[in-house]
């Protein structure tokens, strides 16, 4: 059982260090002992929080957290495996990369390595360690510690989890960019609209009335959309306020919602194209990664299922596993489930019949990766000319509204009397 401990420590520096320590021990001596042997000091002074105190403790520091981004623990990875691989214990490799505490990333990776620190010496493997923290290591590097601790390739697991890892940010970096991009070129286009319908509108054509000026029927449109947006705009942006915060509950609580979000996308033409080929991408790099560790294909699978946010390759994902947990081979099960292109089934049937399924796999994820790639370049070709076609007819709608007036003013003006 933890306790949470208040300590001051004199470092071998000669600094002194005061902090808040959850320790893995049941009498103050051993927490005095354990701490000197994890930051090589001397204990000046120790006190045990209460067990309310420890309660609140423990539920601020899960609400402020350290959180790593993909590139941050891509880079903890590797350096833990390259420090171990040349012979230093990977204690000893975690304390030196917690020692680095110069950027705001340094000391959010120091803060997850002082966590591993004190699971390790609290007697847990590094797989154990990591098994603590499974909001900063996903079930794919958990799984991959614990192949490297049984056999003995600690090093080239986490090496290997690292590559999967950068791999995986590029896919999620590259199927969000390919969403963003047109959804804030748009928004953009209709806020720079609305600016010219409710602010800069009403004042010209106020303008063009004092002036006895005749508007025209499309000026007269434009201003009624104005003077409605100007009387009902608050209650526009609430209601607008109202169903952003409605679709994030949904999103958030309700699985059936998700799951008709994510149907509903897999038919529309062009997000299904970067659904499929995120989705896809993402599957057989999961897959790849968790069968070339040595892993069972029903546990992959099992993996598999807790890594994938698409739920509609998550349920195709459940339904195959039923069907390895009876027998079927992979490529049979995703013929039977559906919703997998020919060219994958029977990649993946030729890998299981010949021994290299790992292979296929991988050679499936980069091909994957790269249609993404591909299509997110596409899209941003294919969204500018659009995007200027849209700004464009909104602006001349505008401009005619405004020159139209203008026009009958000066036509008015050369036909008066002279």
């Amino acid at each position: 059982m933890s306790h949470i401990y208040c300590y001051e420590i004199l470092l071998a520096t000669g600094r002194s260090k005061v902090g808040i320590a959850s320790i893995p021990v049941e009498k103050d001596a051993s927490a005095v002992l354990w701490l000197e042997k994890l930051l090589d000091g001397i204990v000046v002074r120790l006190y045990r929080l209460p067990h309310w105190l420890s309660g609140f403790y423990g539920s601020f520091r899960w609400l402020f957290r350290s959180k790593l981004n993909g590139k941050e623990l891509a880079g903890l990875l590797r350096d833990i495996a390259v420090m171990t691989g040349s012979g230093i214990p990977v204690f000893e490799a975690i304390q030196s990369i917690a020692e680095d505490r110069d950027a705001e990333s340094g000391r959010k990776v120091a803060r997850v390595c002082t966590q591993l620190m004190e699971d390790l010496n609290s007697g847990k493997s590094i797989s154990g360690a990591f098994a603590r923290q499974p909001d900063i290591f996903p079930d794919s590097v958990r799984g991959l510690a614990v192949i490297g601790d049984e056999t003995g390739n600690m090093h080239l697991m986490l090496m290997e989890a690292a590559d999967h890892i950068e791999r995986i940010t590029t896919m999620k970096s590259n199927a969000k960019q390919a969403m963003i991009y047109p959804l804030s070129s748009f928004l953009a286009i209709f806020g720079a609209g609305a600016f010219w319908v409710v602010y800069v509108m009403p004042k010209l054509v106020g303008m063009f009335k004092q002036m006895n000026a005749k508007l025209p029927p499309l000026t007269i449109y434009v201003l009624a959309a104005s003077e409605w947006l100007n009387a009902n705009g608050l209650y526009v942006l609430i209601g607008l306020v109202a169903v952003v915060f409605a679709v994030y509950t949904s999103w958030k609580r309700s699985l059936a919602f998700r799951r008709s979000v994510y149907n509903f996308l897999h038919k529309m033409p062009i997000a299904r194209t970067i659904l499929v080929s995120s989705g896809l991408a993402m599957f057989a790099e999961y897959l790849a990664i968790l069968t070339k560790s040595g892993l069972d294909v029903v546990s992959s699978f099992q993996i598999l299922d807790r890594s994938l946010l698409d739920l509609y390759y998550k349920d195709r994902t459940i339904a195959i596993r039923q069907f390895l947990e009876r027998g079927d081979r992979i490529s049979s099960a995703m013929r039977q489930v559906g919703g997998f292109p020919a060219m994958m089934v029977r990649m993946i049937a030729v890998g299981e019949e010949s021994g290299t399924l790992g292979a296929q796999l991988s050679y499936l994820s980069k091909e994957y990766s790269a249609r993404l790639h591909r299509v997110v370049g596409t899209l941003a070709e294919l969204i500018k000319p659009l995007v200027v076609l849209v700004a464009g007819a909104m602006f001349l709608l505008l401009i005619a509204a405004l020159l139209l007036p203008v026009y009958d003013l000066v036509r008015q003006t050369m036909s008066g009397p002279r």
